[in-house]
């Protein structure tokens, strides 16, 4: 794995925020606004100029990260592997140059070709492909907020189908004027850090980052060199549509969604040591998820959300909530909800509001999204 957000580059440095919480938004130092929202932005100063911004800038350290735990960080460590990638994201490829897409789409004339060239290299999927010369599919995958955990989705659907040997399976955004003016214009800003399933909640912060996952199927040969202790083990997806930006109010596709991940991985609800919940800090959102997690899960519920540390990556959230997910499971310690502090009256069971032990083998992870999409992962420690 390899991860790249508000709480540090890498997982070492992710797994100490998560512990510490030392991580405050402010308002935007990437570009300039007139909005003074906080959000979460990236201690590093990425490279804004390259083709796909600090998107790519973002996936790229991810990548490396991830290819160096799984010894496959040279040209011959990889040869013969038919290698898929599937990255989602909800800036790229073009949410990141608004200026050339209103010209793209309005017909003004560019005589620059340097733009086209640009939107083109800034296709994450095709990027990974070409970069390190892989032979397998290459799929971007845009589904609003979903973006990446369904990459991950489909990356073990790929393993199953025999279509390659391992996955390269991600997820990326950065921030931009596009998405923080398009969310604050919804009214979902916060003016404040976020704070998820509480009586007090004002919306959710922006973040940026990237996570990228390596896959393989379970009989791999590629795990005798090199075992794995995490496996994704079950993947439900759902869709509503009942609402451009809401989800359901009864929950039921959520819920639908967690059953058939749980059933892909043969386990019942009380087995799930803790919920990563999505958990955005926003009214619609966590008043449905949270009552679909007591209805799924009842007293057994241990659940949390990681926005209040991170923010909202967007397209990257799935794939680097998958990573948090993993890392918590693999030390024992479900860490507190932070930003939380007094439930919600539509609430009956409150998130984590300490670190705590937890003796499991399977944790979830959900994603939620515009459109009514609605994605779960079964995380497990082997």
């Amino acid at each position: 794995m390899g991860a790249v957000s508000a709480l540090g580059v890498g997982l070492d440095a992710t797994a100490k925020q998560l512990r510490e919480q030392r991580v405050a938004p402010h308002p935007v130092t990437r570009f300039a606004s007139t909005l003074k929202v906080p959000v979460f932005e990236v201690p590093h100063p990425g490279n804004p100029s390259r083709a796909g911004g600090n998107a790519i800038q973002w996936l790229e350290m991810a990548v490396e990260e991830a290819l160096r735990e799984a010894q496959l960080d040279t040209p011959e460590s990889r040869e013969g592997l038919r290698i898929g990638v599937c990255v989602g994201s909800t800036v790229l490829c073009q949410l990141h140059d608004l200026d050339f897409c209103a010209k793209l789409r309005t017909g003004e004339a560019i005589d620059d070709p340097t733009p086209y060239r640009n939107y083109v290299d800034a296709s994450p999927a095709e990027w990974l492909k070409r970069n390190y010369s892989l032979t397998g599919p290459a799929l971007t995958v845009s589904n609003a907020c979903t973006s990446s955990a369904d990459a991950l989705g489909i990356a073990r659907l790929w393993l199953l189908a025999g279509q390659c040997d391992l996955v390269i399976a991600a997820g990326t955004d950065s921030l931009e004027t596009g998405p923080l003016d398009g969310f604050h214009a919804l009214g979902v800003c916060s003016p404040t850090p976020c704070r998820p399933f509480d009586a007090m909640r004002s919306g959710l912060n922006l973040g940026e980052g990237a996570a990228v996952v390596v896959l393989v199927r379970e009989d791999s040969p590629l795990l005798a060199t090199h075992p794995s202790d995490i496996a994704l083990c079950g993947y439900g997806k759902s869709a509503d549509a009942s609402h451009i930006t809401q989800p359901l109010p009864s929950g039921d596709y959520l819920e639908k969604a967690i059953r058939d991940a749980l059933r892909e991985a043969n386990i019942e609800p009380s087995q799930i040591g803790f919920v990563n919940a999505h958990g955005t800090g926003t009214e619609a959102n966590d008043r449905v998820e949270g009552q679909t997690l007591a209805r799924v899960f009842g007293e057994t519920l241990h659940y949390h959300s990681t926005k209040g540390l991170t923010g909202h990556t967007l397209g990257a959230a799935g794939a680097l909530e998958f990573v948090f997910t993993a890392l918590m499971l693999r030390s024992g310690v479900a860490v507190r909800s932070h930003g939380f502090s007094q439930l919600a009256s539509e609430l009956t069971i409150p998130p984590l509001i300490e670190d705590t032990n937890i003796d499991a083998q399977y944790a979830l992870s959900t994603s939620l999204a515009f459109g009514g999409s609605n994605t779960a992962l079964v995380v497990c420690r082997k």
